[in-house]
């Protein structure tokens, strides 16, 4: 029951960030540069909250256990930082025209397939099932991609890839860390060097954004992505892993439908066509079994 809860409030918040920042934009109430800013702001300080709350006299004595590079690896890094900034930034241009679900269903795709085209580099095996499932999800993806009546350019959704990307890669060099929490703290504090760029940029719409904006990017930093990951980490260990990566498949899903009930979308044939072969193949692939050996 624990697990339940926990992974469905989670799932929530992973989809309200997709439904927060698109509100924030088709109304036109704050710029992606701005929201950005204010997103990567308001979740480090909330997670730096939730951080010093849990850390315990126990913990630092454990960490100060582990060997140099471990304890270096969980203060984040540059790169991953960089990752984060990249992923939230394309993020926030990208939803200026996408529809929510799009939106959701785009980058979670990218992510998917960069970790997995991560593991087909690093010669992981697979079967002959997880191959025909990864094609398909490519197949898909391109079909997804496509020019359409709900896709007006190529740019807003090749931006959403590279947010794609860039997250798959955060999460890739996340996979190693002991204290997922602890790590995602530092990294979105070392987000911030960049924050004087995104101020400076987004200088010239300052006198459009409105308190509406405002209030839904911190909610999109601080309650989305610092609540939001901190409830994932404790609902991550209640799980097997290929239940962690499949429960993941309903993202897309409750996107599309809170903006259907927020914003008045529609979905799109092709929305509906793609959701089916892309989280199919998905599925497929998580739970087929690797190879022996």
């Amino acid at each position: 029951m624990k697990a339940t809860l926990f992974t469905v409030l989670a799932l929530v918040a992973f989809a309200a960030n997709s439904l927060l920042c698109r509100m924030a934009l088709a109304q036109n109430y704050i710029d992606p540069w701005n929201f950005t800013a204010l997103r990567l702001f308001s979740g480090a300080l909330c997670l730096g909250f939730i951080f010093l709350i849990q850390a315990t006299p126990t913990e630092s004595v454990a960490r100060e256990d582990n060997n140099l590079n471990n304890a270096e690896h969980e203060r984040g890094s540059w790169r991953s930082s960089v990752s984060l900034l990249v992923y939230a930034l394309c993020f926030s241009i990208a939803y200026v025209e996408l529809d929510t679900g799009t939106g959701a269903l785009i980058l979670f795709s990218a992510v998917q397939l960069t970790m997995i085209g991560w593991g087909i580099f690093n010669k992981e095996r697979l079967t002959t099932v997880q191959w025909c499932a990864f094609i398909i999800a490519v197949i898909g993806f391109v079909y997804l991609m496509l020019p359409s009546a709900t896709m007006p350019s190529m740019s807003p959704a090749l931006l959403m890839t590279i947010s794609g990307i860039a997250w798959g890669i955060y999460s890739i060099r996340g996979k190693v860390c002991l204290s997922p929490l602890k790590t995602t703290t530092f990294n979105f504090v070392r987000s911030l060097f960049a924050l004087p760029i995104l101020l400076i940029v987004g200088f010239g719409y300052l006198t459009g954004i409105s308190w509406q904006g405002i209030a839904l990017a911190c909610a999109s930093g601080a309650l989305a992505s610092g609540i939001g990951y901190s409830v994932w980490y404790v609902a991550v260990p209640l799980l097997k892993s290929s239940q962690a990566a499949v429960v993941q498949l309903c993202v897309p899903v409750i996107a599309a439908l809170a903006g259907m009930l927020f914003l008045a979308e529609e979905l799109s044939i092709q929305f509906v066509i793609a959701s089916a072969v892309i989280l199919g193949a998905v599925l497929v692939f998580l739970l087929a079994k690797q190879p022996q050996g």
